[in-house]
């Protein structure tokens, strides 16, 4: 009978322990949330890009190209929860390649937007095109293995060493509603903007994403 206190004691503590590891998963999931909010809103490449498809093809076709950089963050952030050293020292180690190739991606897809001729209204989105709008922000984002560097210290910061996946799931689930308050809000601006206005936003997205091209080649090779 003497051990009957005990075995409840036990369950007890067992519980507590539940309870407690709950929430804190909750927390650091709210605090990457609002991470990934922060590190998606400073308008840079991605989202120049996310904005120029948003008016040329429609509001999924933008949010579909958000969601891919947010893929691919959320990829950085596990692996840098994960502290796999080898992929880890691998990636930074290629990063001076990785972001030349980043640049040339970048240049390439400014000189398409600048000579894009933009549609009276959007085209039905397709699978292949929503794909394709995917696929080039997740590439373009993973050419920068230093945002896996970045999650690794906000694990840190945020003290978010017990619970690195909800972390990692809320800076992807923080990005990913930036992504869709951006295309919304722009989704609204496309029925007042006339064919030339389009035109001129094309040439001036083209012009930006070069210079972003430009300036990432250039810190990549003199870092190299």
């Amino acid at each position: 009978m003497a051990d009957v206190p005990s075995i409840g004691h036990s369950i007890n503590l067992e519980s507590r322990v539940i309870c407690c590891e709950m929430p804190l998963a909750a927390l650091v999931l709210w605090k990457g949330a609002a991470a990934g909010l922060a590190i998606a809103a400073p308008v840079g490449p991605i989202g120049l890009l996310c904005i120029r498809r948003t008016l040329s093809d429609g509001r999924l076709t933008g949010f579909i190209s958000g969601l891919g950089a947010a893929a691919a963050d959320l990829i950085y952030g596990i692996v840098a929860a994960t502290g796999i050293s080898a992929l880890s020292a691998w990636l930074v180690h290629r990063a001076t390649w990785l972001a030349v190739a980043g640049a040339i991606f970048l240049i390439a897809l400014g000189a398409r937007t600048w000579f894009d001729k933009p549609a009276a209204d959007p085209a039905p989105a397709r699978s292949s095109g929503l794909a394709s709008s995917f696929g080039s922000t997740f590439a373009l984002t993973l050419t920068n293995p230093m945002t896996m560097v970045a999650f690794a210290g906000l694990i840190a910061g945020l003290r978010a060493t017990t619970a690195p996946f909800s972390l990692a799931t809320g800076v992807f689930l923080g990005s990913a509603a930036w992504w869709l308050i951006l295309t919304t809000a722009t989704g609204l601006l496309r029925h007042w903007l006339s064919p030339d206005s389009l035109r001129w936003v094309n040439r001036i997205a083209g012009a930006m994403l070069i210079a972003f091209g430009l300036n990432t080649l250039r810190a990549a090779l003199s870092a190299g």
